[in-house]
């Protein structure tokens, strides 16, 4: 059977519970389809990059689907229907991700550190890094300069 992840938002306004209960309605009816959803993950209320539908945050859902696609197709038709979902995204994949996703892994955001660090003084130098006072040897002749010789 086909592998598919799909991923939709749902509206801000719904509670945790109720993105809940979607879920579990688009997983029935995956079930009815004849195929099954080996995963499901909760990402919680995301800030979104731009507004959609007058909302600038919505709950994201993660499932991990392995079915025909006829039930993706119906599961996308009553996503379609539901007002509080706003989008979604449906990919074939060749094999499914174990584990938790990337949006669930917290290894990326702990290797970059605290970013406090960065204040006037430091290793940068002062100017936050952007040259300062650093030697940067002769300087070229701009291109007036080079067809009179530098003088007027």
């Amino acid at each position: 059977m086909p592998l598919y992840e799909h991923v939709y938002l749902a509206r801000q306004d719904l509670s945790p519970q109720q993105v809940e209960e979607l879920t579990a309605k688009l997983t029935g009816v995956i079930t009815e389809g004849g195929g099954k959803v080996t995963k499901s993950e909760y990402w919680g209320l995301k800030s979104l990059s731009y507004r959609m539908n007058k909302n600038r945050k919505a709950h994201m859902t993660l499932l991990n689907v392995e079915a025909p696609a006829a039930a993706l197709t119906e599961v996308e038709r009553q996503e379609r229907i539901n007002e509080d979902v706003m989008r979604y995204l449906t990919i074939r994949v060749d094999e499914l991700e174990e584990g938790p996703s990337a949006m669930m892994r917290k290894s990326d955001r702990d290797d970059r550190g605290d970013r406090g660090d960065r204040g006037f003084g430091g290793d940068r130098g002062f100017g936050g890094g952007r040259g300062g006072d650093r030697d940067r040897g002769e300087r070229r002749p701009r291109r007036d300069e080079e067809t009179t010789g530098g003088e007027e």
